[in-house]
């Protein structure tokens, strides 16, 4: 059965070539012209990857994504013709896995949802040998389930959020970089703004730490990258 994409995007010249290029890649691809429609098709078709443009009429891709990150753990691409950065960085603080900025190559694009396909598709299953419950301070983090406690706390992740603190738990005390994360977390060799990372740790953070100014498991290596320990 075809993965399913939900293309969420007002410009009707560009929802078109994007469902023409993702159903030429196999893709089965249902649409959306605004916010509202955006939500009730997410709800009855159960896409595995969103598209999701950030101006849209009825209600904006950030409330969108606000929403349906309450309901669903969908990976979530956010378009934006906006430049400002913090338009960028308030659609990954709610939710949204990854963001591309109009006009972008619809080969890369291509790769991004190909690589997030990958990513929510990966076996629930540790590797043979491999620890499936992993255990840093507080924090106990179920491989097989992709689940995450605190002290008994279930934590509501997102499946980005999940990906990074997998990989730096299996790799507990190695610093990685932005750009070795970008490559290994995100599932492609990302030319662009490292920034996705930081805002990705910065919420990882709000969650999984005691005092997220003052963390003590996911650690800032300066003018490095970032490691987990404990």
């Amino acid at each position: 059965m075809a993965d399913k994409v939900l293309v969420v995007e007002d410009d009707p010249n560009l929802r078109n070539t994007l469902k023409y290029n993702l159903e030429r890649e196999g893709y089965g691809v249902v649409t959306a012209a605004d916010g509202e429609a955006a939500i009730e098709n997410a709800r009855r078709e159960k896409p595995d990857v969103i598209i999701l443009d950030l101006m849209l009429p009825k209600m904006s891709g950030l409330e969108v994504c606000r929403v349906l990150r309450r309901e669903m753990t969908v990976p979530i691409l956010m378009l934006t013709a906006k430049t400002e950065e913090t338009d960028k960085i308030i659609g990954l603080e709610i939710g949204a896995d990854d963001y591309m900025t109009k006009p972008f190559s619809l080969r890369e694009l291509l790769a991004r949802v190909r690589a997030m396909l990958r990513r929510s598709r990966m076996v629930e299953t540790a590797p043979p040998g491999d620890k499936t419950l992993l255990k840093i301070n507080d924090l106990e983090i179920d491989l097989a389930r992709h689940k995450v406690t605190r002290q008994g706390a279930a934590l509501g992740l997102t499946p980005k959020e999940f990906d990074l603190l997998a990989f730096l738990a299996r790799n507990r005390g190695f610093v990685f970089s932005r750009e070795q994360l970008l490559e290994k977390v995100w599932g492609y060799d990302y030319a662009g703004n490292t920034r996705t990372v930081d805002v990705h740790v910065r919420w990882l953070r709000q969650k999984i730490e005691a005092d997220p100014r003052q963390p003590r498991s996911l650690i800032t290596i300066r003018g490095t990258g970032y490691k987990l320990e404990g």
